[in-house]
């Protein structure tokens, strides 16, 4: 299969706002993220799903009033993941722009989601996290999905 080499960033950007950048060899985009929806735990909890199994996962983060749609679907070790950017986020897919997509293994989607969640905690810690999103770190939800992913990695899943 081929991998997009998927990188995601997250970096906190004023009072309740992050910046999430999704890059791979062909395209790069911005997402503005606001924290006043679970933004990091559902997406966190989507991957998880989609690596316990599930055939389609979603996740949406909303910057006030536009919303950015994650739909991920799975097929054996495969993955294909599209972003769409919605003028309201009760929109239906179809009224949405694709603004990237990729195609990766499992394993790629759910190292590099761990990887950017862990850089986080590291650049804010889990204090500064929340003093700057005004929510807490997603401690719980980022340890599911590493916990699953090293059962998937050792034939648990």
């Amino acid at each position: 299969m081929t991998t997009t080499g998927m990188r995601m960033t997250w970096v906190l950007d004023g009072s309740g706002w992050a910046i999430c950048a999704i890059e791979d060899h062909q395209a790069r985009v911005e997402l503005s993220v606001s924290y006043i929806t679970n933004a990091p735990e559902d997406f966190l909890t989507a991957v998880a799903r989609l690596l316990y199994g599930e055939t389609e996962t979603r996740a949406q983060f909303e910057a006030e009033p536009t919303a950015y749609r994650w739909i991920f679907y799975r097929q054996a070790d495969d993955t294909w993941i599209r972003l769409l950017e919605l003028r309201d986020g009760r929109d239906h897919d179809n009224k949405g722009t694709e603004i990237w997509s990729g195609q990766l293994g499992i394993d790629e989607l759910v190292r590099s989601v761990i990887r950017c969640f862990d850089e986080v905690a590291r650049t804010y810690g889990e204090s500064g996290y929340r003093g700057k999103w005004g929510e807490h770190f997603p401690r719980i939800e980022l340890e599911a999905l590493r916990r699953l992913w090293h059962a998937h990695r050792s034939g648990g899943t």
